[in-house]
């Protein structure tokens, strides 16, 4: 199974944050699953670290590279997951979240995320 990560599971994932489930934990350390990380998700952290509404304890560059080195994948944004998002309905107004939407549309991937907005969308979400 594909596993397309939201940014939050990533970061608590990077912190091992007792915020995560046992199924999101169990997810991310069986070899079998892939788990991706958007090149979206990369820019949002960017985003809000320069706002200064996240903190982190390294470079950015620095906990992608961990992320990788974990197993996790990354995701490039292309043409075909923005086309993607033109015919999205407006159940979520978060951009990045929309883009994670259209990218797990597109691959046929499953979405690791809290989020239950998440729900509206035809795209399956992993949480509890």
């Amino acid at each position: 199974m594909r596993y397309l990560l939201d940014t939050h599971v990533f970061l608590w994932l990077a912190m091992d944050d007792a915020q995560l489930t046992p199924v999101v934990r169990a997810i991310f350390v069986d070899a079998e699953q892939e788990c991706y990380l958007s090149a979206a998700s990369v820019w949002e952290i960017a985003v809000k670290a320069s706002l200064g509404k996240l903190t982190l304890a390294t470079t950015l560059e620095q906990l992608v590279r961990g992320g990788i080195e974990r197993g996790v994948r990354l995701l490039d944004v292309t043409a075909g997951h923005a086309y993607r998002v033109e015919h999205l309905p407006f159940h979520h107004r978060d951009p990045f979240d929309r883009l994670l939407v259209a990218q797990a549309m597109h691959e046929g991937m499953v979405i690791v995320s809290r989020d239950g907005q998440i729900d509206e969308y035809p795209v399956t979400r992993i949480w509890t």
